[in-house]
């Protein structure tokens, strides 16, 4: 088991000549599950790769790519100017297939990985698929885009984006998901679960805090290594979650955007709330009006 803290939480981005921005290999982060890579692609740029015995999500942040594949082609998926102007495109990709990405005028994306056998069909999300919703109130109201959630025909990845307005709170009241419960029906309550908090924000001195930390049942902790780190998250860092708490907070006057992968024990959002604050729920009088953060389309616009 890793030690973690306040010096090993963040990966911070490296803006290599390849297009890489920043990367967290399994090894480095401590977990068998994750691969993240965000990347940025010239104009007439490509990237090729091959999932080999992974399944992975393709994310858009940014602009365009036209996507050739050996399970088959797709053109133009992309078109936000950036995440907080749209919704966004996605494309699922299973074990075994190679591929590569051309964008004409160039594009920023994220692709995330995690070992697989299944053999679920390659599928394309758009903007309309994606649902939307609006979590919280008062001042812990954030936007949850809904990209490959828990159901999505695959067989191990959870993406979802989170906007967090100027001030407010997100993944609050604290919320874990590091041991595996089930009811005696056999529904789960709590998957054990690793995730990745891509941070991108509205203006480029912005920040986010997030604080991490375990409980007396966590894995970690019950083995002798809790943690309890505050750590801040720039444009393009990377927060690992491998255990524990996790809520974030966002300045006034910045918007928090991040793109949240998990991989486990389940295909599944199940998680507990700290009962220190749960009561927090039961507090809330209103939605913030700042969110959605962009427009939304009516359906069969």
């Amino acid at each position: 088991m890793k030690q973690y803290g306040v010096d090993n939480l963040v990966v911070h981005p490296v803006h290599a000549a390849d297009g890489l921005i920043v990367e967290v290999t399994p090894e480095a982060a401590g977990w068998d599950t994750i691969h993240f890579q965000a990347r940025r692609l010239e104009p007439g740029g490509e990237w090729t790769f091959d999932t080999g015995g992974h399944e992975l999500a393709l994310v858009l942040l940014s602009g365009q790519v036209d996507v050739r594949s050996s399970r088959g082609e797709w053109q133009g998926v992309g078109g936000r100017s950036s995440v907080f102007s749209g919704q966004p495109h996605a494309l699922y990709l299973p074990p075994h297939t190679a591929f590569s990405l051309r964008s004409a005028a160039g594009a920023e994306f994220a692709a995330a990985w995690a070992a697989a056998d299944g053999d679920y069909p390659p599928r394309l999300v758009t903007p309309a698929q994606v649902g939307l919703e609006i979590r919280g109130g008062d001042n812990a109201t954030r936007q949850i885009n809904s990209i490959l959630p828990p159901g999505f025909p695959c067989q191990r990845l959870v993406v979802v984006e989170v906007y967090t307005p100027g001030g407010n709170w997100s993944s609050y009241p604290p919320h874990k998901h590091d041991v595996h419960r089930e009811a005696e029906d056999g529904r789960v309550i709590e998957a054990d679960l690793d995730e990745v908090y891509y941070y991108r924000i509205d203006r480029p001195e912005g920040y986010a805090l997030q604080r991490v930390y375990t409980d007396s049942l966590s894995p970690l902790a019950q083995a002798g290594m809790p943690f309890d780190a505050a750590v801040m998250a720039r444009d393009n860092d990377v927060v690992l979650i491998p255990e524990g708490y996790h809520p974030v907070s966002s300045p006034p006057g910045y918007t928090t955007y991040y793109l949240n992968v998990l991989v486990g024990s389940a295909q599944s959002l199940a998680a507990s709330d700290d009962p220190q604050y749960a009561w927090v729920k039961d507090t809330y009088r209103r939605l913030d009006p700042r969110v959605p953060i962009y427009p939304i389309p009516a359906a069969g616009a």
